[in-house]
């Protein structure tokens, strides 16, 4: 028996740790127009992990697991990941996170290297690189 994951090409699901998952759901879906494809939820109904897809990518976001050190970025007091997203419209993109919450670290500019990019620091710590090929 084989399942439908084996004949995938191999493709990244980012996971990120969390103080409050449900909080984070909603400001994914403002910023990013996040689809949430399910969820599992703790025995007081608060949200354990939570399956997110971005146009197709997905992604998890899971509460912290202090026994295991998968900490959030409140928690760690920063974050030694960049999360890089390329988009059709990094300024619409970013200007719909921004308005949802999110802070620039970066702003959006044209690069020598080729990139139009943004950097943000979403509501929870983590940061974000919303960019485009030009």
């Amino acid at each position: 028996m084989t399942n439908n994951l084996e004949n995938q090409p191999t493709f990244f699901a980012p996971m990120l740790s969390l103080k409050n998952v449900a909080d984070a759901v909603e400001f994914y879906k403002r910023a990013f127009n996040t689809i949430e494809l399910r969820r599992w939820s703790n025995d007081d109904g608060s949200i354990h992990v939570a399956e997110i897809s971005i146009d197709g990518a997905m992604f998890h976001l899971h509460e912290e697991v202090l026994r295991t050190n998968e900490l959030s970025p409140k928690s760690l007091n920063g974050t030694c990941v960049v999360i890089g997203m390329f988009v059709n419209n990094p300024d619409a993109v970013s200007t719909r996170a921004i308005e949802a919450g999110a802070e620039v670290l970066s702003p959006i500019q044209n690069y020598d290297y080729g990139y139009r990019q943004v950097t943000i620091a979403d509501p929870f710590g983590h940061h974000w690189q919303i960019q485009k090929k030009i």
